[in-house]
């Protein structure tokens, strides 16, 4: 992936607290802000829809192509679908660009084909409805808002539903959007639309990388063929060694065997066995380092046995996300201070795995955010959120949409 340069000093410079006081003033801004009140009932209606659609880890079409006839009916122009399956569109500036970006991802974690949606007074309960949920509907209700209110900004503004955020996705829509040679050069910033909340703002990438271990052998029964090497056991040795790495705490390492599987019976040797292993740090050092010792650590296992064992190992890289960290002074994070300022919201910064994870390593200003309410038990089948006072989360968004591209007034 080339290394793209940085575009936002063609934007407009960081508020000040009296300069974004008399944005938000503006009267068509104030209609953008009523809308998204008054529309409230509307766009918990739209999470529930888009929450009922699966959405599994590369299966994304169906939610997809619901997406796209939403940005096509909210009159975002040349609405089209990438050739992975991202949802871009946009609304034009009063110049050609380069863009400022908004993405919510659309896959979830989970890989049921039927979703229950419903509702429990005001809470509304079901896998992935504010992961991402209510990214995807804060996106909509950007481009409603901004299109109700005719608020034109000078960069134009791109919107992206994308593919691949979650687990195995290993951020594959937004790697594929900035790889694609229509968009390379072109972003200015991007916001990242994840989850619900405001307390937070995701500025440092997490890195991580995840690896397959797998381990073969000739296998046979239990009692008549004892003591051929028994993949499993072999496995076993190999975590055993990483359960005794020695992880920096400084910038924080982890390291996490998350599955394993194996075997056939109980009273079988194991032709194969394989683990899934998980490394993270904001360090891409660290990750190299911790690398190093799960190879050797199966080296070790496999040196170990005679060579007429029959054992083959295998270690294959099956995630890999960039860490990366934004700036000190940024643009687009001194904007949100302000724009925080000025509505009243306490946020730190956080370090975590999104999809700003691609445009951070690419030198590109950018940070994740909540969409606002209440949600939580994420990545659980009884995940939950509440739209309370998620119009002031939109508020934000739209003021820091506004000041990144500029406000045509």
């Amino acid at each position: 992936m080339n290394r793209e340069p940085n575009l936002l000093s063609s934007s407009t410079p960081p508020p000040t607290r009296k300069e974004l006081t008399r944005l938000a003033g503006l009267k068509c801004v104030q209609e953008a802000f009523e809308w998204f009140a008054a529309h409230e009932p509307e766009l918990t209606d739209l999470q529930m829809k888009v929450t009922a659609i699966p959405a599994p880890p590369f299966h994304e079409q169906q939610r997809s192509a619901w997406m796209l006839e939403r940005f096509s009916e909210f009159g975002l122009l040349e609405s089209h679908l990438d050739g992975i399956g991202n949802v871009i569109g946009q609304l034009p500036g009063l110049e050609a660009g380069p863009f400022v970006a908004v993405s919510a991802h659309i896959d979830t974690v989970f890989t049921e084909t039927q979703i229950e949606v419903r509702r429990d007074g005001n809470r509304l309960i079901g896998p992935g409805v504010a992961d991402n949920g209510a990214g995807l509907v804060a996106l909509l209700a950007l481009a409603r808002a901004m299109r109700a209110a005719k608020l034109r900004t000078r960069l134009p503004l791109l919107l992206l539903a994308n593919v691949g955020e979650e687990g195995e996705g290993d951020l594959r829509g937004m790697r594929h959007f900035f790889e694609d040679p229509r968009w390379q050069g072109r972003i200015a910033s991007l916001l990242a639309l994840d989850g619900a909340g405001t307390d937070t703002i995701v500025t440092e990438a997490l890195g991580s990388r995840r690896f397959e271990v797998s381990i073969s052998g000739p296998g046979g029964h239990s009692w008549s063929d004892f003591g051929f090497p028994n993949p499993i056991v072999l496995l076993a040795r190999v975590i055993d060694a990483l359960s005794r790495v020695d992880l920096p705490r400084n910038p924080r390492t982890t390291l996490n065997v998350g599955t394993i599987q194996g075997g056939t019976s109980v009273n079988a040797i194991p032709q194969a066995a394989s683990m899934r292993v998980d490394v993270r740090s904001t360090d891409p050092r660290n990750i190299a380092a911790v690398e190093q010792q799960l190879h050797a650590a199966v080296g070790r296992v496999k040196s170990e046995l005679e060579a007429s064992s029959g054992v083959e190992t295998q270690i294959r890289i099956i995630g890999n996300r960039p860490a990366a960290e934004l700036p000190r002074g940024s643009t687009i994070l001194e904007t949100l201070r302000t724009v925080d300022a000025h509505l009243g919201i306490k946020a730190q910064a956080h370090c975590a795995s999104t999809d700003a994870n691609i445009p951070l390593s690419l030198g590109i200003p950018a940070v994740a955010l909540g969409a606002g309410g209440l949600g939580a038990r994420a990545h659980t089948l009884h995940e939950w959120f509440i739209p309370r006072e998620r119009d002031l989360a939109l508020k934000r968004i739209l003021l820091a949409v506004l000041t990144l591209a500029g406000m045509a007034e």
